[in-house]
């Protein structure tokens, strides 16, 4: 059953019990057997009936509101790609209604309700670190619920995705760091249930590999938080050993690359006679600091509105019962960045 379609008159029925005892029973009113209370709740969730003004909504008008879900608001990328939402959603008449999760499951959770209280009409997500079961996704999905995911793809058959060709951009990095002379490269990785983070590693091996060079495992170390903190810390320990110090390191992203940057000039080492940098995203800082950090940029803004774009397709072809569902896996292409944090020849 579709998303909305079940009204307390629908379990009242099937239950063959009165309507006001259905709502009586769902707001655990006092005078209705907790057996009643059971039944009444275990068909409300079989049939995806929502004890609020959601399923009318959806049934009957839309609201021209879609929702936006991101892990954080500072982050520059997700900053660049809520751009690109708004810019398509009002040129069709749509407002953005916006929630950050800090990268918890919990609040991603809690931001779905929120949202869906405010009748929106579809989802657009980039989910969690913390999110490894997409459960409460693919049970808006089996409710024809429109979403959208972008830049981290669910492993959830027959999505909607919008993200970059990670892989490619990892590798273009790491040729480009071969081609200046560097031959031991680190990599500062991302947390392994993102396939992004999957993908940047997968780039970063096949182009060690490609250019002859064997990949070191004890130079691959995961940075799950992502911070300027964690990174400096990690590349301190690793630059710090002279016996298996690497002559250059690709970052998961800018700020990774930032803090081990810190700790690499905190030991004397000059970047980048020494040691070659390459970053990811191409946070605004980026080309600020010294030297200017090599990346690989990514088109945030193409991201939102490509997303934007399929969304509010999938919302008007609710309406069009002869129109199939559309399962589409959208990959835009990235652009290494080359400044002076990775050229020495």
């Amino acid at each position: 059953m579709k998303l909305g379609q079940a009204t307390i008159k629908d379990i009242a029925r099937e239950l063959n019990v009165s309507s006001s005892t259905v709502s009586r029973a769902l707001k655990d009113y006092p005078g209705i057997s907790n057996e009643t209370k059971k039944r009444v709740k275990e068909l409300a969730e079989k049939l995806n009936y929502r004890p609020n003004a959601v399923a009318l909504s959806l049934r009957k008008s839309k609201s021209f509101t879609i929702g936006v879900i991101i892990p954080e608001v500072v982050h520059f990328f997700f900053s660049t790609v809520i751009s690109g939402v708004e810019e398509v959603a009002s040129a069709n008449g749509y407002n953005v209604i916006l929630c950050q999760t800090n990268e918890k499951l919990a609040r991603e959770k809690s931001s779905i309700e929120t949202m869906l209280s405010n009748q929106i009409d579809g989802l657009l997500v980039s989910y969690s670190k913390e999110t490894t079961d997409f459960g409460h996704f693919t049970k808006l999905m089996s409710m024809d619920f429109p979403i959208v995911f972008f830049d981290r793809l669910p492993e959830i058959e027959n999505s909607v995705n919008v993200t970059v060709d990670d892989y490619n951009g990892a590798y273009q990095a790491v040729k480009h760091l071969v081609e200046q002379g560097y031959k031991k490269i680190a990599h500062l990785a991302g947390p392994k249930n993102l396939a992004i983070s999957k993908k940047r590693k997968a780039g970063y091996m096949a182009a060690l590999k490609d250019s002859g060079i064997r990949v070191d495992e004890s130079l691959i170390f995961e940075c799950p938080s992502g911070t300027e903190k964690e990174s400096y810390e990690v590349a301190l320990a690793l630059f710090g050993n002279p016996g298996n110090r690497p002559d250059a390191l690709f970052a998961h992203h800018d700020i990774v690359a930032a803090g081990a940057m810190m700790a690499i000039k905190s030991l004397g080492l000059q970047i980048p006679g020494d040691v070659g940098v390459v970053g990811y995203s191409n946070w605004q800082f980026s080309s600020m600091i010294d030297p200017p950090l090599s990346t690989v940029s990514q088109p945030g803004t193409k991201i939102g509105e490509k997303a934007a774009e399929l969304l509010l397709e999938m919302i008007d072809g609710k309406k069009d019962k002869n129109i199939p569902p559309r399962f589409e896996n959208v990959v835009l292409d990235t652009e290494l960045l080359i400044r002076k944090s990775s050229v020495r020849i």
